[in-house]
């Protein structure tokens, strides 16, 4: 689907994942082309903008206040030093589209970590060829505690039921300039506001193409791939997420997703249900 001054178009494809699996050129075309949708807006379900074998990649260190914050953290500080200045960037799988949440249901902190934060960061969409089709929005959830103890222990502070949130809506990529998007975060807890900053994709570190071309070199996606781009905020030390918490993620002009925070037990249950 696809909305444009508030209509609602069906694009022809089968899926996400067929969508991605075409030029970008086609992709334009198809968008454009696009038919009035048969019904209204309140019919439409959210749904994550992933399917198929499309996977969620994301990227480390690209800002320098994250190089900082893994640099505190962790128990082999350097290695964080030496990415951020290296020429080869950090990059680490997320997610497949299966385990993806979308705006509205629950993210997960670990029940074996202490200290867990959310991500926000632009999410790159790619196709098959490695052309840059749209952004998105991902919510990167991490266990700071896990990944601080050893760095070696990075999956499983990546990658767990709930870790991979991302908003419903992506914005084509002939239609935004992403050099200088705020991206925002807030974080709600017992109905007041714990925390919240914001950013600017201005102060990455590497581009968006860049980190896409790496991603392209020894690897293939057919049905496409979302890369995040990773996170220039990062709270407290003394800030961790609770069960109950309301997490919200906003990249300007590109989309927003809210989730509240679950035990990874609870929020296993709902990707099994749904």
């Amino acid at each position: 689907m696809t909305e444009r001054d508030g209509v609602v178009a069906t694009v022809a494809v089968s899926s996400f994942a067929d969508l991605l699996s075409r030029p970008v050129e086609e992709i334009r075309r198809l968008v454009d082309d696009a038919t009035d949708h048969d019904g209204s807006r309140a019919d439409l379900e959210p749904c994550a903008p992933i399917d198929g074998r499309t996977e969620v990649w994301a990227s480390g260190v690209t800002y320098h206040r994250s190089r900082t914050a893994r640099m505190e953290e962790s128990s082999d500080p350097d290695i964080y030093d030496r990415v951020y200045e290296a020429e080869r960037p950090e990059l680490f799988f997320k997610s497949a589209a299966w385990r993806v949440v979308v705006d509205g249901e629950p993210v997960a902190i670990r029940g074996d970590s202490t200290w867990d934060v959310p991500e926000p960061e632009l999410a790159v969409i790619a196709n098959r060829f490695g052309e840059i089709v749209g952004y998105g929005v991902c919510n990167d959830m991490s266990s700071r505690s896990l990944e601080g103890e050893n760095p070696l222990y990075l999956p499983q502070a990546k990658v767990f039921a709930g870790a991979c949130a991302v908003a419903a809506t992506i914005r084509p990529a002939w239609e935004v300039d992403a050099t200088d998007l705020a991206v925002r975060l807030s974080i709600e807890r017992d109905g007041a506001t714990a925390f919240a900053e914001e950013t600017s994709t201005a102060n990455l570190a590497r581009t968006p193409e860049e980190l896409v071309e790496w991603l392209f070199r020894a690897e293939n996606f057919p049905d496409g791939v979302w890369l995040s781009t990773g996170t220039g905020i990062v709270p407290p030390d003394d800030f961790t997420l609770r069960e109950g918490d309301v997490v919200t993620v906003t990249v300007d002009g590109v989309g927003t997703t809210t989730n509240p925070v679950a035990t990874g037990r609870a929020a296993w249950t709902y990707l099994e249900r749904r």
